[in-house]
C-alpha cells in the first residue's frame, strides 16, 4: 500500500486535544532537558513528570483515536500492513533499548488497535 498518498480524517476536537498534549509533551521535556543539562534536575524529575502529567495514559488516548480512524477507514489488509510496521518500532526495555523493571503500568508496545 502507498500509504504516501491516503487521507484519514479525525474530528478536530480530537486533533486538537491530541496536539495540545503533543505540545504540552515536547515543551516540557525539552524544558527538563535543559534542566538536567544545567544540573538542577535529575532522572527521578523526568520520571515525576511522566507520573504527574499522565504522560502514559494521555498517549494511549492518543494512540486509540488515531488507531480507531484507521480502523474505521482503511480494509482489513491496509490494518494489517500499518500494525506490522508500527511492530517494527523500538520499544524501551526491548534488546534495542536499555531494559528497565515495569513498574509503572503504563501501556505496553502493543499499537492498542
Amino acid at each position: 500500500m502507498d500509504m504516501s498518498s491516503r487521507e484519514i480524517t479525525l474530528p478536530l476536537g480530537e486533533v486538537v486535544a491530541m496536539l495540545r498534549d503533543l505540545d504540552e509533551f515536547v515543551v516540557s521535556l525539552d524544558r527538563l532537558g535543559s534542566r538536567r543539562a544545567s544540573g538542577t534536575a535529575d532522572e527521578s524529575t523526568v520520571g515525576a513528570f511522566v507520573a504527574d502529567w499522565d504522560v502514559a495514559r494521555r498517549l494511549a488516548r492518543a494512540r486509540r483515536v488515531i488507531g480507531e480512524a484507521l480502523d474505521a477507514q482503511l480494509s482489513d489488509e491496509e490494518n494489517a500492513e500499518i500494525d506490522a510496521l508500527c511492530d517494527q518500532g523500538r520499544f524501551y526495555g526491548t534488546d534495542s533499548a536499555p531494559a528497565a523493571p515495569d513498574t509503572d503500568g503504563s501501556p505496553g508496545p502493543s499499537t492498542g488497535r
